[in-house]
């Protein structure tokens, strides 16, 4: 392939990571003025869980499927559903056909992300890969952090149909560069491995039935969502150990300790990154007294953080192991979610500045890490599913941990205003849940203790995520990348002589 034709695939595939990424939270700035237009307070959200559901549902379907027609169509597909989905997402008139909009969308972000990882494993070589992961991860990093800030811009200056519609002229641009410069490479003649139709159908209901009893922990039909999940899960297990070409790829975690160590490794960084980026916001606006644009950007620490580091880590893999890489990103990122979980009234924007930019060091180093070590680990025509399936724990280990702080917080906020002898109503858990505080102002000191109180606690119980996240990094195979690649290149000939 030419350089002009990598370089116009890297761009456009680039293009369409960071719109697909930005879409999971640039949404939650503008949420206030959409209901506010269009009602539906009732269904606020689902606007978010409905992208979520379809977006983690989708990202291993993509992988396997692209592993089985190639990455060329498949990412058509996701780009053509997400500018769709976007399309219809400006357009919208009512709550419903919003919900069912960003339904459509999700389905097209979770072909996205996972595919513009898959197609830098297969356009670069393993000296070029190591720099362009990087630069990937920080891209989807930058993207997920920055959203908040872009979608409030949008709602103040233009409108929140905007949200949405700013993605088709970027995302037309992307498509057509990908669909132009493109050419999957040849695949040998024979049959095509069936298409695992019983496991994409169990993963879908099964991720359903996880993410609504989640939440609705409240009632007895959320526990039963949730052991109904549970019971999916074992069968969805049993169905892809058998299948031919299984959309989770349940073997090569069991035979494979890299590759099932870098998911364990991806749900729960996912877990505290998605956990801590939910609710430090809310830390800034309800207790420090600040307005929810500077609320949002106080993210920005851990962006730098995480991009630079991606830069850098990325181009040292050429040089020290991945799994060092890794546990000195992972000792940070402790580090930044023990100070994390010091939170009280009277804490500095430096110190949580200081915090944030751990962790942001933490998960730049380790995610790349993880990601060419798992690329370099498996074979070719393992690389799709192999890839989405690491995208997915991510992003399914964030959603468990988003849901999971959200009991956390409901909890330890209603004993701290006990304790306090504080009414409870005098700070509504869904206004605080959405942000929508009005700043410290409207907060009495008691209230705004209480509060610093139960995020404490909340973001306590992310710092023990995060140490288990480490130990479970230590598990990685010793070595260097380049081991793992020719470890996989020696397997694959004698495969082949056989």
């Amino acid at each position: 392939m030419t350089r002009q034709r990598v370089v116009l695939i890297t761009i456009g595939v680039m293009m369409s990571l960071f719109m697909a990424s930005m879409e999971s939270t640039v949404i939650a700035t503008a949420m206030p003025t959409i209901v506010s237009q269009l009602g539906g307070l009732a269904n606020y959200s689902w606007v978010f869980a409905i992208y979520m559901l379809t977006s983690t549902t989708a990202g291993p379907i993509f992988g396997k499927l692209s592993d089985i027609y190639g990455r060329r169509p498949l990412y058509m597909v996701a780009i053509s559903l997400f500018l769709g989905g976007s399309l219809l997402c400006g357009m919208s008139m009512s709550m419903p056909m919003l919900i069912a909009a960003r339904a459509v969308q999700g389905l097209g972000a979770g072909g996205l992300q996972p595919l513009a990882f898959i197609i830098v494993g297969d356009i670069f070589t393993f000296e070029q890969r190591t720099k362009m992961q990087g630069l990937f991860s920080g891209v989807w990093g930058v993207s997920s952090v920055i959203g908040p800030l872009i979608g409030g811009f949008l709602v103040d200056q233009i409108s929140w149909h905007w949200v949405f519609l700013i993605n088709i002229p970027p995302g037309l641009v992307a498509g057509a560069l990908v669909w132009t410069a493109w050419k999957d490479p040849a695949r040998a003649e024979g049959k095509r491995p069936a298409i695992d139709y019983v496991g994409a159908a169990l993963l879908s209901v099964d991720v359903v039935a996880l993410l609504l009893g989640l939440n609705d922990l409240s009632s007895p039909v959320g526990w039963g969502l949730l052991a109904a999940a549970a019971l999916i899960t074992v069968i969805l297990v049993a169905v892809e150990w058998r299948a031919e070409a299984p959309i989770l790829p349940v073997r090569l975690i069991m035979r494979d300790r890299m590759f099932a160590v870098a998911c364990a490794h991806g749900m729960l960084a996912g877990w505290v990154l998605f956990g801590s980026m939910a609710y430090v916001p809310l830390f800034v606006q309800g207790v420090l007294g600040t307005s929810a644009t500077q609320a949002g950007s106080t993210l920005t620490p851990m962006l730098l953080g995480w991009v630079i580091t991606s830069i850098i880590g990325s181009r040292l893999l050429l040089r020290i192991s991945y799994r060092s890489l890794a546990i000195t990103g992972m000792i940070g990122f402790v580090l930044g979610t023990f100070l994390l979980s010091r939170v009280r009234p009277d804490m500095s924007q430096l110190e949580l500045m200081v915090s944030l930019t751990l962790m942001g060091f933490g998960m730049g180093a380790s995610i790349p890490a993880f990601l060419i070590a798992v690329q370099s680990s498996v074979a070719r025509s393992e690389l799709g599913s192999a890839t989405a399936t690491v995208q997915f724990s991510r992003t399914i280990g964030g959603t468990l941990g988003v849901a999971v702080l959200g009991v956390l917080l409901a909890t330890a906020l209603s004993a701290a205003m006990h304790a306090a002898g504080l009414d409870q109503n005098a700070i509504p858990l869904g206004d605080l849940l959405n942000g929508d505080t009005g700043g410290a102002t409207a907060l009495n000191s008691g209230a705004r203790t209480a509060l610093a109180i139960a995020l404490g606690h909340t973001f306590s119980s992310t710092m023990w995520i995060a140490v288990l996240a480490l130990a479970v990094t230590f598990l990685a195979p010793r070595g260097s990348v380049a081991d793992l690649r020719n470890r996989r290149t020696t397997e694959d000939v004698g495969a082949a002589a056989h």
